[in-house]
């Protein structure tokens, strides 16, 4: 495993990468996409042990989260410029699996959507992901979070200035909790540096979409051209796993509930995750080997 740099049209993103040990890549890439205020060590736990299967793995810091430059302009966090963003990701990994993971999994929709990423990609994971936008208690967090901020009625202050607030969200309440909840300092210490490197002007347009995105689960389920799967926590406490088994039904996907986990399956049951994954992106591919084989007959 390593850090690397994915360069696309779009521009430079930050990444971890990781190959078999072998060095041998049998099996097709995958590319893995992080939530609101998450980066790619998110994926640090699976990393490895999704490589091991003979695959190549990249996970992405998306456009202004924690080691990406944001856009110079706040535009360039509109749905379609991240689509975009996103589909020159997928060109230049050559991934053929996409997960997206909570807000990721929004993103990673739009660009099956938006833009002609789907005809390179054998399968897509919703990990942790809803239909439509963030409902229940984490809404009203993030909701509060954008009053405290100052930017709740859709005005946008300076970089400065909200950099100053987040700061302050984060010393006041995110750290607080953190240490209440028995996170390791270390992790903490992360989790700051994480949190304020994060472009403000993201975290809030970002937030903004969460809370607005529109149910576009008939769209999706009309690329019935790769596999699909719903993989999600027990306990999830963002879009309830009710609302995610109803959306797989929808897809006609393949459903997948991790015991023992809520929000964050690849942090919190790593190899149950990791196995999860292989085995659905390995049907994927024997799938799309036998169709071509089928068409070239």
């Amino acid at each position: 495993m390593r850090p690397i740099t994915v360069r696309t049209s779009r521009g430079s993103f930050a990444a971890l990468e990781a190959v078999p040990v072998s060095g041998v890549c049998e099996r097709e890439p995958a590319l893995l996409v992080p939530g609101y205020t998450g980066s790619k060590e998110d994926f640090l736990a699976v990393l490895g042990q999704l490589a091991d299967h003979g695959r190549q793995v990249v996970a992405i810091d998306m456009r202004g989260q924690f080691q990406t430059p944001g856009p110079a302009d706040p535009d360039g966090y509109a749905p379609s410029a991240m689509a975009a963003d996103l589909a020159g990701v997928i060109q230049a990994t050559g991934a053929r699996h996409l997960l997206g993971h909570s807000y990721g999994g929004l993103v990673t929709r739009e660009a099956l959507l938006r833009t002609r990423s789907q005809d390179d990609i054998e399968s897509f994971t919703l990990m942790s992901s809803g239909p439509s936008a963030l409902t229940g208690p984490r809404a009203e967090e993030l909701r509060v979070m954008l009053v405290t901020l100052g930017v709740a009625e859709g005005s946008l202050p300076d970089r400065d200035t909200l950099a100053a607030g987040i700061a302050g969200v984060w010393r006041d309440y995110l750290e607080p909790q953190a240490v209440a909840d028995g996170i390791p300092a270390p992790i903490v210490a992360f989790l700051a540096q994480r949190m304020t490197s994060n472009d403000p002007y993201g975290l809030v347009l970002m937030a903004r979409h969460l809370l607005s995105a529109p149910d576009r689960t008939s769209e999706l389920a009309r690329l019935d051209r790769f596999g699909m799967l719903v993989i999600y926590g027990e306990d999830d406490n963002s879009w309830s796993p009710a609302a995610q088994e109803a959306m797989a039904r929808r897809l006609g996907a393949r459903r997948i509930c991790i015991p023992g986990a809520s929000h964050s399956p690849a942090v919190e049951a790593p190899a149950t995750t990791a196995i999860a994954l292989t085995k659905f992106w390995d049907a994927a591919e024997a799938a799309a080997a036998h169709a071509g084989s089928a068409r070239m007959a």
